[in-house]
């Protein structure tokens, strides 16, 4: 007898995907396919890059940074989170074989050899006996309780396989983030190099000028001092510097010195897209939503055998055998085989036993469904916090570069009075500071822009932007 729970959950699954629809606009996520078809080696999955881990790195490489797709690649070989999840899909085959295999009729062998005398008083001569046979036996499942255990390992599986791929995804999308914050280290470095070079020119000519008496003493000690400030920013900022590199060392196993080489590249940090939406679709691509589902989907399955378990068991053996016995003079062989019984097993009294079984899986049912709610719920909040952080960072890039320039001209502008002799020191130095907080924002800006890209693909679960082909092609079998 099949699940009861199975139908009807199938039914609900299409009305959580009408609500993804009406969170994230777009049309409606696909129903999900019944258990049934869900047959692992053919799974036609919807996650991001068809499962590929090498469509994951091209995807990387669109960033037009070349060390970007190496540092994602050698974190996800590194980190000991993929390695976790491939031994669960491991785990999780072995238990899908486990279930196929209790539907398959069981066959043992037996051999067995004894010697001794019957009758001692007599002083018979002793005997040998020696005998081998098969021994058969097979559950029919009438009521369908095995066919739902293997339809729960085989979404336990499934489910797995989405798992590697959250762990994939997340593992690029951290080691995509430590890399432009390394980048960014090294641009506000840069900004800091030239801030301590200038103010190290400043005081030298204000030093000489002092020395001639053209300034006074207070003034070359004013601009000695804020060089010194200067060396100080550039010092600190070095080491965060070096500190990003060991941390980024640490994520991807690569050498410090690779990844300093690399990081004085100077391509600029990722560009983001004009995006108001995503199709809800590409919800359903996200490896922690399909995993949640597959999970729900088990539970199903589970509760359908432990429902299945009040019901009679039909079982049927039968056993082909041949012995040998020896003592003396005799010698004879006999062959034997036999076919049943026919048993059937009626559950009348355990105690409670099936019972309790049966209303501890329904109460996992409802715990996964639930899971499975909040997940999309929380599916639908991290693309939508996204979207909003990647619009507010390119709204506020123009003014960034704006503040940028205006602040340039008059530090410029100061500058040149300062050195006509119609400005002060203490305006030149205010305005510098003030031209330095605005290049040092418009590049922390940038590093928003570049974590918000990388936050909506790992909110879109990897499968940002969505690609069609990549999307029905075939998962490989885990080795």
């Amino acid at each position: 007898m099949p699940s009861p729970v199975l139908p009807a959950l199938r039914q609900a699954l299409p009305m959580l995907s009408l609500l993804l629809a009406a969170c994230a606009g777009g049309p409606a996520l696909p129903p999900a396919r019944p258990v049934a078809e869900l047959a692992p080696a053919q799974w036609q999955a919807p996650l991001p890059h068809g499962g590929q881990p090498a469509q994951l790195a091209r995807w990387w490489q669109s960033f037009d940074d070349p060390a970007l797709a190496r540092v994602v690649e050698a974190a996800q070989a590194a980190s000991p989170t993929v390695a976790q999840a491939r031994s669960r899909i491991a785990a999780a085959q072995v238990q899908r074989t486990g279930a196929n295999a209790t539907l398959l009729p069981r066959l043992d062998g037996t051999v067995s050899a004894t010697r001794g005398i019957s009758d001692p008083v007599t002083f018979q001569a002793p005997a040998t006996t020696v005998q081998a046979g098969l021994q058969a036996s097979w559950e029919a499942d009438v009521f369908g309780r095995l066919r739902d255990d293997r339809s729960a390992a085989d979404e336990r599986l499934l489910g797995a396989r989405a798992g590697w791929h959250e762990a994939r995804v997340s593992v690029a999308a951290e080691a995509a983030t430590s890399w432009f914050s390394l980048r960014t280290c090294g641009a506000i470095e840069q900004v800091a190099a030239a801030d301590a070079a200038s103010r190290a020119e400043t005081a030298r000519l204000t030093r000489l000028a002092a020395d001639a008496g053209f300034q006074a003493p207070a003034t070359a000690a004013l601009a000695e001092a804020s060089a010194a400030q200067g060396r100080m920013q550039l010092e600190q900022q070095r080491a965060r510097c070096t500190s990003e590199r060991k941390a980024l060392v640490a994520l991807t196993g690569i050498a410090e010195d690779t990844l300093a080489a690399w990081a004085r590249d100077t391509h600029a940090l990722p560009a983001p897209p004009n995006l108001e939406a995503l199709p809800a679709r590409v919800l359903a691509q996200r490896p922690d939503v399909y995993s949640a589902e597959r999970n729900l989907l088990a539970a199903a399955a589970d509760v359908g055998s432990a429902d299945a378990s009040r019901f009679p068991r039909l079982t049927l053996t039968g056993n082909v055998s041949r012995a040998r016995f020896s003592s003396g003079s005799v010698d004879m062989t006999l062959n034997t085989w036999s076919l049943g019984p026919l048993a059937v097993t009626l559950p009348i009294f355990d105690g409670g036993v099936i019972a309790a079984n049966r209303d501890a899986a329904r109460v996992r049912y409802d715990e996964a469904l639930l899971a499975y709610q909040a997940r999309v719920r929380q599916a639908v909040r991290e693309i939508e916090e996204a979207l909003v952080n990647l619009e507010s960072t390119r709204l506020r890039e123009a003014d960034a570069q704006r503040a940028v320039q205006g602040f340039r001209a008059s530090l410029a502008a100061a500058e040149s009075r300062w050195r006509t002799g119609l400005g002060s020191l203490i305006e030149l130095e205010d305005q510098r500071r003030q031209a330095l907080a605005a290049q040092n924002a418009l590049v922390l800006l940038q590093q928003e822009r570049a974590a918000a890209l990388v936050a909506l693909y790992r909110a879109a679960g990897g499968g940002w932007p969505p690609d069609d082909a990549l999307a029905t092609a075939p998962i490989p079998e885990t080795r």
